[in-house]
């Protein structure tokens, strides 16, 4: 069962074509249910995709802050990269 079935229930209203609801109601019977059903589904999907974003993308940015160790050792500093005068000598 899903979390989102437990919550208390609320109606909303929506405003649509006529064309759009005739072909709401044949693709619900299609599916053998209703209308309110079939866009209930649907916003739960939708919210349920983004929440799942919303986690990767909070796990991902955690992981980029923490930075990634790719081997390897630098035994240069700022200086030594940036000095001129050592790159016209060669």
């Amino acid at each position: 069962m899903n979390v989102l079935d437990l919550e208390e229930k609320q109606n909303i209203t929506l405003r649509l074509s006529k064309g759009t609801i005739q072909k709401a109601k044949v693709l619900a019977a299609k599916k053998s249910t209703s209308v309110s059903g079939l866009l209930a589904e649907e916003l739960s999907r939708l919210v349920g995709e983004d929440d799942s974003y919303e986690r990767s993308k909070r796990r991902a940015l955690a992981l980029l802050d923490q930075g990634f160790h790719l081997g390897g050792v630098h035994n240069w500093d700022r200086d030594s990269l940036h000095d001129r005068a050592a790159l016209r000598e060669e």
